[in-house]
């Protein structure tokens, strides 16, 4: 079973490297958005590197979404697991679409409100975490299972 890892640099990746004995024993790749923290990421598996983006800057967005179409469709894995931000949501997408399982973990930092990535992606996520019990009682299909940091 090969499971696709995506997190941005910074806390999302802090946050799934919390996680990381939880996919002990599977085949793994990491898709992060900057080669700082390749290092890092290199504990996971091969990394792909697909930059930056956000819904203020489309063109960079397109060329991110360009290259996890090609990552996606050449690792094909069974799971995505995504702590976010933008490059999770997008290749939660592209995963799904190939008939890949999805989990998403939305950041500690969204107390009152999913992330906008998160809300995206609450729709056709197989499980989908949040980290404040109050978010799970606001929206449906979502769970609260504890902190991870």
């Amino acid at each position: 079973m090969k499971i696709c890892l995506v997190a941005s640099a910074g806390g999302h990746l802090s946050q799934l490297s919390k996680l990381a004995k939880g996919w002990d024993g599977f085949e793994t790749f990491c898709i992060t958005t900057t080669n700082v923290v390749v290092d890092k990421c290199r504990e996971f598996g091969r990394v792909y590197v697909v930059g930056e983006c956000n819904y203020l800057h489309p063109f960079k967005a397109l060329v991110v979404f360009a290259r996890c179409v090609r990552i996606i469709y050449k690792e094909k894995p069974i799971a995505l697991i995504s702590t976010g931000a933008a490059c999770g949501c997008i290749s939660c997408f592209l995963a799904k679409f190939l008939g890949a399982k999805i989990i998403w973990i939305d950041s500690v930092t969204n107390v009152e409100r999913l992330s906008l990535s998160g809300r995206m992606v609450r729709y056709i996520a197989d499980l989908f975490l949040v980290q404040w019990p109050e978010l799970a009682k606001k929206y449906k299909n979502v769970e609260y299972c504890g902190t991870i940091i």
